[in-house]
């Protein structure tokens, strides 16, 4: 069942609460109104709208205090507000209220015009609150709201979940500023694969920690999965000092508390796939399908993905599991890694410029150069060095 969206509207002009009123009602909101006879912020938490609007230009200094109190509050903070700004007193007016307000229009505002504004800063809000502020990709709530359309549309699709493993130990040994940074790198390379082998309206999300997802159509995943691995195998290990990456383990206590030569990080890709309209009919049967899937793939070292291919009618077929080939073990050397071995940048360079690049999605080299750290002429020898590297482990 579709939730109903609740709006606030606050103003003394009974002429514009009765135009809104109307309009919104009809529209399917659930309306509430109020005449700025409010104290404190109390009975708005327990309305909890979706969006509030102020009519400023009735409002006193004091009424104005609301904006600040809502936006300072933990529980109203992404509640979106549109004020009314009458248009003579259009400077002064904004002036006064430097802080709480989302969007505004000029009074009397047009209802389809305010209507679409607030549906744009309620959509704004809820995918800041539902998605990570670390990565920027969307979280849990909108990852199930997604896959809940797609199976309302009722077309094939691919539903994968990504999980790192070992994370938790690099985690522990190297500290969650540098978890963070892999976290950043895993989520710029799912969405640099998916931007290469995907559709354009496929999706990517991070549930939390090391958990993503991606859900693409059942022909796109394999290819995904294979340059994802292909890419998270080749990079993730520059995460790890030179000699842990040498020695391909590391020593941390594993979830037992025994200490453990832990290995490197590496990628387990669950795959669930729905063919046919009889398949898959829930977010819950998807992710029963899902931790069946990831179990099994445990069992198995390194990095690897696998696809479930059974459909709802119980015909079993053989479960597909992939691992990275050995001619692409070492195959790719980053361009930053490159540049600090021939002593052209620093590792605290590169940190910076590379939390740019996966945050801006600009090409490295473009923000080593922008920030004066090396010159042209330096990129072009480390792509030289990078591509018989490459060759090099093809002959």
């Amino acid at each position: 069942m579709k939730k109903v969206k609740k709006i606030l509207i606050i103003s003394s002009d009974k002429h514009l609460r009765d135009i809104l009123h109307f309009c919104f009602d009809g529209w399917g909101y659930e309306v509430f109104i109020h005449e700025l006879k409010l104290e404190g912020i109390s009975a708005i938490k327990k309305i909890s709208p979706d969006a509030i609007v102020i009519d400023v230009h009735s409002a006193t200094k004091s009424h104005l205090e609301i904006c600040r109190l809502l936006k300072e509050d933990f529980i109203t903070a992404l509640i979106p507000i549109i004020t009314l700004i009458n248009k003579g007193q259009l400077r002064e007016q904004l002036l006064t209220l430097k802080q709480g307000v989302d969007d505004y229009l000029i009074k009397p505002p047009d209802p389809l015009d305010l209507r679409t504004r607030i549906e744009i800063a309620i959509k704004r809000s809820q995918y800041s609150f539902y998605s990570s502020s670390l990565t920027g990709l969307p979280g849990a709530r909108l990852i199930e709201d997604t896959v809940k359309e797609r199976l309302e549309k009722n077309t094939p699709f691919s539903f994968a979940h990504i999980d790192i493993d070992n994370f938790k130990s690099f985690n522990d040994v190297y500290g969650y500023i540098k978890g963070d940074k892999a976290l950043m790198q895993t989520a710029y390379i799912l969405y640099s694969v998916i931007k290469k082998f995907g559709n354009a309206d496929d999706f990517m999300g991070h549930i939390g920690g090391d958990d993503f997802v991606f859900i693409t159509t059942p022909d796109k995943h394999k290819e995904i999965c294979r340059y994802f691995i292909f890419m998270f195998d080749n990079l993730m290990p520059y995460h790890y000092c030179r000699k842990d990456r040498e020695q391909n383990f590391i020593i941390a206590r594993n979830r037992a508390k025994q200490i453990r030569k832990m290995p490197l990080m590496s990628v387990t890709i669950a795959v669930v796939n729905k063919n046919k309209p009889e398949e898959l009919k829930s977010m819950v049967e998807i992710n029963e399908r899902v931790a069946e899937v990831k179990k099994y793939l445990k069992t198995v070292p390194g990095s690897k993905f696998m696809a479930d291919r059974r459909t709802s009618t119980n015909n079993k077929e053989d479960l597909l599991v992939y691992k990275k080939e050995e001619f692409l073990k070492n195959s790719y050397k980053p361009i930053g890694q490159i540049l600090i071995e021939q002593k052209k940048i620093t590792e605290e360079q590169l940190e910076e410029a590379l939390t740019l690049h996966w945050k801006r999605g600009i090409i490295l080299g473009e923000i080593l150069t922008d920030c004066g750290f090396i010159t042209i002429e330096d990129i072009e020898a480390a792509l030289k060095i990078q591509k018989a590297i490459f060759e090099k482990t093809r002959t």
